[in-house]
């Protein structure tokens, strides 16, 4: 149990907690004239003036709840705490009030785990005071702690449900890292074993045709400034120290093979511009795109008869479609899936972009564009 306790205690803030949106600054402009109103219709307010003060007073801590939701919920349960004190023992709190709910959930979604407890117990002792004044009775003592509770609760749920989708796309980012890296792995392999068998066959032919020395050198000059090109690409992408396999990696040209199938739709190849001398590391990004591509289209695309994968090169860019027809409304999902976010990340790691969505009549289409060096950012 006092593991348990410590490591809520210990709990950091989530990150990058939303900024202020016009929905904030909305949500005060309707709650201020509503606690004005239900100020001055209610007869059975003692202390009317008071109870508006209040409520309106309290409405800019809901500016504050994501950034410093503790001492958002500390000002408004003190205020709230202490205001019967000055009303003998009268409550002075308005219906309306009860968008301190949402600073509740603030707490439970953007704190800290010691800001979180901090909090509760500031809620709790709110509700104790109520109750020991005689401002609510044991009924409201257990309602209110109840709805604190299952606020606290929510909160927290929607807290670590995202945490767990952070983590499951931190994850699908790194391994896609490790495959791309893995394909550069193969790209240097090969221009260094060309250096070397050229580098033997001219030490081979040296003392017979002195000027095949001359000639190796020209190949291993070039292999080797194709080679570094990939090291610098290699080295900005995170890879595990596992040995990688050394197998041929896939090209551009490789993507016939997509459509060898005998079940589901028609897969049709195009390409247009010189596929032929696309750098190895952007040729093999190409295909592992269009392979996704494909597959999520086989998967996903309802009564889809047919998948066009249309390739283009030129001198700056090489880009790709794949495009189905198959029913996309309400059968694809809104939010990237992992496959699409491995695509995206693969991508923007060789300077390029990837983006998907639905066609506006029927099917779906998947876009990417990479440029021909292959630049890793």
């Amino acid at each position: 149990m006092h593991g348990v306790l410590r490591s809520v205690w210990d709990e950091p803030r989530p990150p990058d907690p939303p900024p202020l949106g016009w929905r904030d600054w909305a949500l005060l402009v309707v709650l201020a004239p509503v606690a004005v109103l239900e100020g001055a219709l209610r007869h059975d307010l003692p202390w009317p003036a008071l109870s508006i003060a209040i409520a309106v007073g309290l409405l800019p801590t809901l500016l504050w709840r994501r950034s410093r939701p503790l001492p958002t919920v500390a000002i408004a349960f003190t205020v709230c705490g202490t205001a019967p004190l000055l009303t003998h023992g009268h409550s002075p709190d308005l219906n309306v009030m009860v968008y301190l709910v949402l600073v509740v959930y603030a707490l439970a979604r953007w704190g800290s785990g010691r800001e979180i407890i901090i909090g509760w117990l500031i809620m709790i002792g709110k509700l104790g005071l109520s109750w020991v004044f005689g401002v609510a009775g044991f009924t409201g003592l257990v309602a209110g702690c109840i709805i604190i509770s299952a606020t606290v609760a929510a909160g927290a749920a929607v807290r670590y449900r995202t945490g767990a989708r952070m983590r499951e796309i931190d994850q699908i980012k790194l391994l896609e890292r490790e495959r791309l890296a893995r394909d550069l792995h193969d790209t240097v392999a090969h221009h260094v074993s060309a250096m070397v068998i050229r580098a033997q066959a001219g030490l081979a032919t040296s003392a017979a045709r002195p000027d095949a020395a001359t000639d190796a050198l020209r190949v291993i000059e070039a292999e080797a400034s194709r080679a570094l090109a990939e090291m610098r690409s290699m080295v900005r992408v995170l890879r595990r120290n596992e040995a990688a396999e050394l197998a041929p990696s896939p090209r551009i040209a490789d993507l016939r093979r997509l459509g060898d199938t005998r079940t589901g739709p028609v897969v049709e190849v195009r390409f247009d511009g010189d596929i032929a001398e696309v750098p190895p590391a952007v040729a093999t990004a190409i295909y592992r795109l269009a392979q996704e591509s494909v597959t999520n289209a086989r998967r996903h695309a309802r009564r889809a008869t047919r998948i066009l994968v249309h390739v283009t090169a030129d001198a700056a860019a090489v880009r790709l479609r794949v495009s189905d027809d198959g029913e996309s409304a309400g059968l694809r999902p809104v939010a990237p899936g992992f496959g699409l976010l491995g695509m995206i990340e693969r991508a923007e790691l060789l300077g390029g972009r990837c983006e998907a969505g639905p066609d506006p009549g029927r099917g779906w289409t998947v876009t990417a564009v990479l440029p021909r060096t292959g630049s890793a950012t």
